[in-house]
């Protein structure tokens, strides 16, 4: 089912509609500033599994999280001085940041070395999202039998919708996967260059 939402004010009361579906489980389609990916609230592990079914994927592979800025990253990720520098310039904006995780992440986001993707997009929909939820959204893409990425909430809606509870339309975007930075050793690595440029990071170390 598609509720259309404002991408630049995002309605209060449609929001907490949504989060109210997270809450109990639910399984949603959203815009990020990269993507539209598939999402459900963290600490439903029900729903986490649904969206390991929905992209056929193993229990293994690694899902990323939505934080709403960098002090509730460190909540959820240890966050080491120097990358604490290089990812305030960075955030909001199309990275994700591969951090070990802390005790607040669940067994099944864990991947064999206890690290956890995360992410701060700069799209005010997924934000007010994770922040009238109080805690953090799984993100994941979605790609086209052709391997693209959707782009369209429309056809989202007509390949997934009736194994999803909302599809948020938040307009078309421009589908680029986000730039990975590992920050779990002493220096960044960039394991994917995406949407982010990778110049400010070296910048900032």
């Amino acid at each position: 089912m598609i509720i259309t939402i404002n991408p630049q004010n995002p309605q209060p009361r449609l929001i907490r509609k949504v989060t109210d579906t997270l809450t109990k489980g639910g399984v949603i389609a959203y815009p990020t500033d990269t993507i539209y990916g598939l999402g459900c609230d963290l600490y439903h592990k029900e729903a986490i599994e649904k969206i390991h079914h929905l992209k056929r994927l193993h229990k293994n592979k690694r899902l990323s999280i939505i934080c709403a800025d960098l002090s509730d990253i460190s909540k959820y990720a240890h966050v080491p001085d120097y990358s604490y520098r290089i990812m305030r310039t960075l955030i909001p904006g199309p990275y994700t940041f591969i951090l070990e995780a802390t005790k607040l992440v669940p067994k099944i986001m864990l991947t064999n070395q206890k690290t956890v993707g995360v992410r701060v997009p700069d799209n005010n929909i997924s934000l007010a999202l994770v922040k009238e939820l109080e805690h953090p959204i799984i993100t994941t893409s979605v790609k086209k039998p052709d391997e693209s990425l959707y782009s369209d909430p429309e056809e989202i809606d007509q390949m997934f919708g009736r194994n999803l509870n909302w599809v948020i339309d938040g307009g078309t975007i421009v589908a680029e996967h986000s730039t990975i930075i590992d920050f779990t050793r002493d220096q960044p690595r960039v394991l994917r260059q995406g949407k982010g440029e990778v110049g400010l990071i070296t910048e900032g170390t």
